[in-house]
């Protein structure tokens, strides 16, 4: 059978990843394959064991958590030929959602997994982002943001009170007090925007934070990325359009834009308004403007 690597968030889903993950070992092994445990106190530390034991000989990775697990696995296997198996038990899990995969299902996230070694992975598009000018990049798989909702992410993960939804409705109200559409400078393919506005999501796939449905025409294997961003809205129009992202109706709306790429450059422009926020990927921080994205069609396979 198969040499499986499995990596385990324990806080994933509020506490619920270490009973997913004994259960997805268990189960693993049970079907005749050998597990090797690859979990670490620190997602750098897991990152690392990953790639060591990806090199020493896996058959497949499987990571066991939400999106950041996710992101952590895509950026260990993608440009190989490893395959990445999700057992999804995070609280938002948006990426195994748009895939279609089991969430907070351990025994059928196996099944899925088992299903795509018998038969082969899927190859699906993966995103490279960089900074500007730079030869070193990061994986993601799903969104990109830096805007307003990158800026309540930041806060939210900051703060230990309150709990769940609760901590990211306060850190929108605190976001909002004294917001102005943030300066950006997009680049598309060759094609130049400068505007302000409250958000750019660079998305290979269609929803993140938890349920937005920020670009849902979006398909991961279709060799384009999908580009959104919002025009100039006050303080008011955005907390409009903020439940329209829930539903989809947004683009509908007249101050919405989107194009699809395969190269992407966003940058601050310092002439339309403050600097973005720091970017995040996946749930995961990126890092500051100005930041260049690349589509790598097939880059990842996966189990599922």
């Amino acid at each position: 059978m198969s040499q499986i690597g499995l990596v385990v968030n324990p806080t994933a889903g509020h506490g619920r990843g270490r009973a997913a993950g004994r259960r997805a070992h268990d189960g693993l092994a049970a079907a005749g394959h050998t597990v090797t445990d690859l979990s670490a106190p620190t997602l750098a530390q897991a990152t690392d064991a990953a790639r060591a034991a990806a090199l020493a000989g896996l058959d497949a990775l499987v990571v066991v958590g939400g999106d950041g697990m996710t992101h952590l696995g895509v950026n260990v296997v993608a440009g190989t030929d490893l395959p990445l198996g999700i057992v999804a038990s995070g609280s938002g899990n948006d990426i195994a959602r748009w895939f279609g995969l089991p969430v907070h299902d351990v025994p059928a996230a196996l099944a899925t997994v088992g299903r795509g070694l018998a038969d082969g992975p899927r190859q699906v598009d993966a995103a490279q982002v960089r900074a500007s000018g730079k030869e070193a990049f990061e994986w993601y798989v799903g969104v990109l943001s830096c805007g307003i909702d990158a800026a309540v992410n930041a806060r939210a993960n900051r703060m230990r009170f309150p709990p769940g939804m609760g901590k990211y409705l306060r850190a929108l109200a605190a976001e909002l007090v004294g917001y102005r559409p943030y300066g950006y400078r997009l680049v598309h393919d060759g094609t130049t925007e400068e505007f302000a506005g409250p958000l750019v999501a660079v998305a290979n796939t269609g929803a993140f934070g938890g349920g937005i449905k920020i670009t849902p025409q979006a398909q991961a294997d279709d060799g384009r990325l999908d580009v959104l961003w919002a025009g100039r809205l006050g303080t008011g129009r955005v907390l409009a359009l903020l439940p329209r992202l829930f539903t989809a109706t947004h683009l509908s709306h007249r101050q919405v834009h989107t194009v699809t790429a395969r190269r992407v450059l966003i940058a601050p422009s310092p002439d339309a308004g403050p600097t973005p926020p720091v970017a995040y990927a996946d749930g995961e921080r990126i890092g500051p403007l100005p930041l260049e994205v690349r589509l790598v069609p097939g880059a990842l396979r996966l189990l599922g």
